[in-house]
């Protein structure tokens, strides 16, 4: 009897065995969803970047690019440049070749040849040169797209400071759409035109350095190094780096030199106006504005673009010396804003020419008004 009921305890066991391994097809009972836990993924650490990755990185750059860059030697001074094309033709300042009765242009290479200055603007400080090289020696250097550019960007700037030859300097883009006092003057030997879209960067630049290339990370050209801001200066007198250096902006060269190498000369937009560089808050109070932004017209030339249109500039005194008021207020252009009148100079620089019509929306009498201008080339 004892051992009957041992198998049929047993018989029982293995039936509800087989219950629970019953297919989960054969159950009409809803299944219930699993719900895993999320866990978030570690913010990268900029700590654990590889510095030889990094640094081998800059190396592959200096050396894809440096065959590209040239030294620029004339009977007054030196500086540098690049090659823009198969054809011979060199990038450099206006101010690197103004005045010189030879040019020379020295490759890394080692090959020299003279050069022949085939186009100049003063307006944004550029000049082609052509030389007669052969083709194992004109290496064109690729051409980025400044309008992308970011602040805090990594730049690379190669030149020849103080004469040393090929020399590379690592900075970050400090800056964007600055102005400089261009090399073109207004008739009659009045004030500087304005040269805008301008790089700041604190790579360091030196006298040497100017007319050479300014590139991104990736091995493009972005800027042509110009100028630098700063108070010291060497025993012989020449400046030295403050850390503030700037360069033209390769969309003004990308717009610029296929007509200095076609016609030799370029053209610019011209308004005719004159504004404030900025507002301050005692500014914005005694011209009466609502607004922080935008660039006031103080002074307009007679008989150019913006006075046929119809703009105002400022007639009525206010309680700041100089300062009159009754003027527009510039604050869009085709539809974009302005906040400065760097930025709307940088607008027309890059992309409007001689002959083409803007649409400048002012505030007038606490108005906005929509004012089309028909633009002119700087006299």
């Amino acid at each position: 009897m004892k051992t009957k009921q041992s198998i049929l305890a047993l018989i029982v066991l293995i039936l509800a065995m087989l219950a629970c391994q019953t297919p989960a097809i054969q159950s009409q009972q809803p299944t219930q969803e699993v719900v895993l836990p999320v866990i978030p993924v570690a913010p990268i650490d900029s700590n654990t970047v590889n510095p030889a990755a990094q640094q081998d990185g800059l190396v592959a750059l200096f050396e894809n690019v440096s065959p590209g860059t040239v030294g620029i030697f004339t009977d007054q001074g030196q500086g540098s440049g690049f090659v823009y094309d198969g054809l011979g033709h060199i990038i450099t300042n206006y101010h690197v070749i103004e005045g010189a009765t030879t040019v020379e242009v020295r490759f890394t290479s080692g090959f020299m040849a003279y050069g022949t200055v085939i186009g100049t603007d003063l307006d944004s400080d550029l000049a082609v040169i052509k030389v007669d090289a052969p083709a194992g020696e004109l290496h064109p250097l690729p051409l980025g797209d400044s309008n992308a550019l970011k602040v805090g960007q990594t730049v690379i700037a190669i030149g020849n400071p103080f004469g040393l030859d090929s020399t590379m300097t690592v900075g970050i883009i400090s800056a964007l759409g600055r102005v400089l006092d261009s090399v073109h003057a207004t008739p009659g030997g009045g004030r500087p035109f304005t040269a805008g879209d301008i790089i700041q960067t604190d790579a360091a630049i030196n006298p040497g350095n100017s007319g050479g290339p300014l590139f991104n990370i990736n091995g493009e050209v972005i800027g042509i190094n110009r100028a630098i801001r700063t108070e010291s200066a060497t025993v012989s007198g020449q400046p030295v780096n403050s850390g503030i250096g700037f360069a033209v902006s390769i969309n003004i060269v990308k717009r610029v030199t296929p007509v200095l190498i076609a016609n030799g000369k370029y053209d610019y937009p011209y308004m005719g106006i004159s504004s404030l560089d900025s507002l301050s808050l005692e500014m914005i109070e005694a011209l009466g504005f609502d607004r922080f932004t935008g660039a006031y017209v103080t002074d307009i030339v007679s008989g150019g673009p913006a006075d046929k249109a119809g703009i105002k500039a400022g007639t009525t005194p206010t309680s700041i010396q100089g300062i009159l008021g009754g003027g527009d207020l510039i604050v869009a252009i085709d539809g974009r804003d302005v906040r400065t009148f760097d930025e709307l100079l940088a607008y027309l620089i890059t992309n409007k020419g001689p002959g083409d019509t803007i649409i400048l929306t002012v505030i007038r009498n606490k108005e906005k008004v929509d004012v089309p201008i028909t633009l002119d080339k700087r006299p």
